[in-house]
């Protein structure tokens, strides 16, 4: 991961400037608080923050990849405001450690499905070797 000197720090956000990696892309499609069944599951902000992101490392294992693969995010956020971006922060830190994807934050009107707050998509490498 790259943060420039030039531009400002976006680790406290939770994602970095820019990120290089060789090897197979591998698109992970948007995951949100859901259930079995593929409902949104009610909750706060915060619960479809978490559920969604660890579906997103359910996907990933899913193709035998995990968080440290991810170069990339894409987030969606219902209402988005700046007490969200700071709940989206420290998930994504707290889910990524020191290495953070580079990221894109979209504040939308809705979702696919009534009740989701939340939506995350996301791009990984499969290491070459």
């Amino acid at each position: 991961m790259t943060n420039p000197a030039t531009l400002h720090d976006p680790t406290p956000f939770g994602y970095a400037h820019a990120v290089s990696a060789p090897g197979e892309l591998v698109f992970i499609a948007g995951q949100y608080a859901s259930d079995a069944t593929g409902a949104p599951v009610p909750g706060d902000f915060a619960d479809q923050v978490e559920l969604s992101l660890t579906r997103l490392r359910q996907a990933l294992e899913g193709v035998g990849l995990g968080p440290e693969h991810v170069v990339r995010l894409g987030s969606y956020v219902v209402g988005h405001d700046l007490a969200k971006l700071e709940v989206l922060g420290a998930a994504l830190r707290a889910h990524f450690g020191d290495r953070l994807p580079a990221q894109t934050l979209s504040g939308v009107a809705a979702l696919a499905l009534p009740g989701m707050l939340f939506e995350i998509d996301a791009v990984a490498v499969r290491p070459v070797g």
